[in-house]
């Protein structure tokens, strides 16, 4: 029985990589530990073949290799069951706004599924960590819950460990409110228009770049006085989310 206030269900997601660029990398294992209103939860973990190879150093981390995922369907193959799975749900996971969502929605969106992310909370139990702890998960897991945890870096472990890290926070900080909403703001770093973070909104609200040699400037101004870069930044290794933005800012500015 969860101790979360929930009026949708929530849906923590953890997933195991090629490694950690959203563009080009691939999802091989993800981990789904969807808790519902009324007190139950399920788990779900599927195994994918990224089909691309998994580098030795990134084995070492999670000890998945080719020879684990070679007889796992694809992304692709999987994509529509995953999307079913989470579809209403709010997302959480433990740096999940910085790499599993964007991840994951790139994922989709190369599966041909859309992902907006406008209509959902997202929570990040490791925002809410540094903000008041400063530590990783298995330091915050010991801190937190008070035992070892045991199979680090096995995305059924890691996830089900963030749910339990949550709810100790919950009951460790009087200023956590057990409401999403809260926690969805108070987990949030700073204001990102696309997941990847590449396109915030200023103190004026005003969608700005966040990157390179255009930092801080307004994308409909960069628009104006360099068309080219959006050309460039749609034909780079840029997530395909961030083009799906760009695309979209370019439009609106457009009418």
């Amino acid at each position: 029985m969860t101790k979360l206030k929930l009026t949708r269900p929530l849906a923590f997601i953890d997933l195991e990589t090629t490694g950690v660029n959203v563009g080009s990398d691939r999802i091989i294992e993800i981990a789904i530990l969807k808790l519902m209103p009324n007190g139950d939860k399920e788990m779900k973990t599927m195994r994918i073949n990224p089909t691309i190879p998994i580098p030795a150093s990134v084995t070492k981390i999670h000890g998945i290799s080719d020879a684990d995922v070679k007889d796992s369907p694809t992304f692709k193959e999987s994509a529509e069951l995953i999307n079913k799975y989470i579809v209403g749900c709010d997302l959480a996971g433990f740096n999940s706004n910085k790499f599993d969502i964007p991840m994951l929605a790139e994922e989709l969106l190369r599966a041909g599924i859309e992902f907006d992310s406008t209509t959902i909370k997202m929570i990040d139990i490791q925002n809410i960590f540094h903000k008041l702890e400063q530590r990783t998960l298995i330091a915050a897991y010991k801190f937190y819950c008070g035992r070892p945890l045991e199979n680090a870096h096995s995305a059924a472990a890691d996830i089900t460990a963030t749910w339990e890290i949550l709810e100790a926070q919950i009951e460790r900080y009087p200023e956590l409110k057990n409401d999403v909403d809260f926690l969805s703001e108070f987990s949030s770093r700073g204001t990102n228009v696309d997941l990847a973070g590449r396109i915030v909104l200023n103190a004026n609200k005003i969608p700005v770049f966040n990157f390179g040699k255009h930092n801080g400037k307004p994308v409909t101004e960069v628009f104006e006085k360099e068309p080219s870069y959006y050309s460039w930044m749609m034909n780079g290794d840029f997530p395909l989310t961030t083009k799906k933005v760009l695309t979209q800012l370019k439009t609106a500015h457009k009418k």
